[in-house]
């Protein structure tokens, strides 16, 4: 199996404290040793070529996630760009760390002492597609409260999964 290592990227998530991003088969992971691993998915009755356009209309995000309330977008999406946003009143900096158009799209960043790495894929199915997403979190406020961490990213994460398939079934019942 091809392994190696991302470390040193401007913005990339963990090298300001050193950490590294593990890349297999020229694929970004999360950090499988982070303190906070949340992983989830959900079926979306609508096509794959309608979820990415919503899911990687990163200045869009605020008209369908109401706990987004602004976004700025650096670049095409495309790895290296940056965006900034907010979110249950957190200013957030991250960057696409991979695109993979119309299947995945990664990104990561550090937000308020959390390291996160956040991956998102969208495979067609039978009746529209499989929404996955999996995201880890690490840094000295995750490891004061583990287990309010994880409560906060699944729920936020789940919320995210309900709105962007509430969004996309919308919108194919309109066409």
């Amino acid at each position: 199996m091809e392994k190696s290592i991302v470390n040193g990227v401007s913005g990339v998530t963990g090298s300001e404290n050193g950490k590294e991003l593990l890349v297999q088969k020229g694929m970004v992971d999360v950090d499988r040793n982070a303190q906070v691993i949340v992983d989830l998915s959900i079926e979306i009755e609508a096509s794959q070529e309608t979820v990415w356009q919503i899911q990687t209309g990163i200045e869009q995000w605020p008209t369908w996630q109401k706990d987004i309330t602004q976004v700025r977008l650096s670049g095409p999406i495309a790895s290296g760009s940056m965006f900034q946003w907010e979110t249950h009143g957190l200013q957030i900096n991250s960057t696409i760390l991979e695109v993979a158009p119309m299947k995945r799209i990664v990104w990561g960043g550090p937000a308020h002492g959390i390291e996160g790495v956040h991956v998102w894929s969208i495979t067609p199915i039978a009746k529209g597609v499989l929404v996955h997403t999996v995201e880890s979190w690490d840094g000295p406020p995750v490891a004061a409260d583990p287990n309010g961490m994880r409560a906060a990213l699944e729920a936020s994460l789940k919320a995210w999964l309900a709105a962007l398939k509430s969004t996309a079934e919308s919108l194919t019942t309109e066409e």
